[in-house]
């Protein structure tokens, strides 16, 4: 991970200078532990909890284990005993210095039943995706500035959409990333899934069927970037809907899946309050679907899912960087949807359409021009884009441009 610079590394470092705790997230093997090791110092203390002497020290004398009275204590997977959480709580309430403590988790904290105890003002969450185009080709995250400028250069070349579904193909962890061939990804997606279930499931759930769970992410992957419908999942695995959901909440809780939730900010009372889901990573997705290059780019549903599923993930690594930004998706009864709307904190709003396709045409934007003129009706400041797999950025009105996906992760 050395070679790679993480865009999170500024938001953890200023996290430290004013939060008594901070909380490094995200999935397995996205580069948590490797961060965390480059933006402290060599006077920090180190404590891995996959290291068994380690573990069996903080599971015999928390109290002891999370002792620190100066500088910035490491403690790598904390999720692995959850009563440190609870001896950090009680540390931290007795000394405000900042940056005490520097936590990395393979799950979400706020999702583990036995955290009962509240660090409200106490802690900052830094959510680590695996990584992003820009990060790889080391690029500064502009996206986001330039898309609500309407600041793009009139051709993006360089990524054509089979260049786009090779990346995609290849996801964003980083070992994978390393990786020279398909085959050599997709084994490794199947050893980190089966690693993942055996050794890291026990810290969000008790859940005994381990097969049937795979047939479940399997499932789940299929439905990314669609709204799903859990009665069919239920059918096809005999569970009840509450199992499906305790399964599911736990599958998001390891940061496999992640939901978008609705923009209903509006009047309009005919707005969809439901969420989209969506895998956190493609190549995981193709993997667990044995999906091949191939076949994919014949296939116009499974273009589309895999191309927006791919979207969302440089999308969401945005958004995570500064807190003026929100990301949501609309949809409403009469099957109007925006794939993305991203809100800015002065109420700007930014909607994004993905099209697999490399052409693009007036009736891409219909949806968006509707919002526009009937939910927003003036009172909004409203910027469209229509994200494609061509190399020309075209207008398609006021304020309403196409644009080529590679823009996500180019300067």
């Amino acid at each position: 991970m050395a070679e790679y610079s993480r865009w999170r590394a500024e938001n953890v470092k200023e996290a430290l200078k004013t939060r008594r705790v901070v909380v490094i997230s995200g999935a397995r093997q996205t580069g948590k532990t490797t961060l965390a090791k480059q933006i402290t110092d060599k006077n920090c203390i180190f404590r891995p909890l996959d290291v068994d002497a380690i573990y069996k020290s903080a599971v015999d004398d928390p109290t002891g284990f999370v002792k620190n009275d100066s500088g910035t204590m490491v403690i790598d997977e904390v999720q692995k005993v959850k009563k440190l959480i609870t001896e950090i709580k009680y540390a931290v309430d007795n000394d405000n210095r900042p940056g005490q403590y520097l936590l990395t988790g393979s799950a979400n904290l706020n999702s583990l039943p036995e955290i009962t105890e509240s660090m409200a003002g106490r802690i900052k969450n830094i959510r680590l995706r695996p990584l992003t185009q820009g990060e790889i080709l080391r690029t500064p995250p502009a996206f986001l500035e330039k898309a609500f400028t309407m600041n793009f250069p009139k051709q993006i070349t360089g990524y054509d959409k089979k260049m786009i579904f090779d990346l995609a193909f290849r996801g964003g962890f980083p070992e994978a990333v390393r990786l020279n061939t398909q085959k050599d990804r997709k084994e490794w997606h199947k050893d980190y899934i089966s690693a993942l279930l055996k050794n890291d499931l026990k810290d969000v759930a008790n859940i005994n069927r381990q097969n049937t769970l795979i047939d479940l992410i399997s499932i789940l992957a299929a439905w990314s970037g669609k709204f799903m419908d859990i009665s069919p999942i239920c059918s096809s695995l005999g569970l009840s809907r509450q199992t499906i959901t305790s399964y599911m909440n736990a599958l998001e809780a390891l940061f496999l899946f992640d939901r978008v939730a609705p923009w209903i900010k509006t009047d309009y009372d005919r707005v969809g309050r439901s969420h989209k889901h969506y895998v956190s990573d493609t190549g995981f997705m193709t993997a667990m679907l044995g999906w091949k290059q191939e076949e994919i780019l014949l296939d116009v549903d499974r273009c589309g899912k895999l191309m927006e599923t791919f979207v969302f993930q440089e999308l969401a690594a945005q958004t995570d960087l500064d807190s003026s930004y929100s990301l949501y998706q609309y949809r409403d009864r009469e099957k109007r949807e925006i794939d993305f709307l991203v809100e800015r904190d002065d109420g700007s709003l930014l909607g994004i359409e993905v099209k697999a396709s490399h052409s693009v045409s007036s009736q891409d934007f219909a949806h968006q021009k509707w919002f526009r003129e009937n939910v927003l009706k003036g009172k909004k400041k409203f910027t469209g884009l229509v994200l494609y797999s061509g190399d020309q950025v075209l207008s398609f009105g006021e304020n309403m441009l196409a644009v080529p996906i590679a823009a996500l992760w180019l300067d």
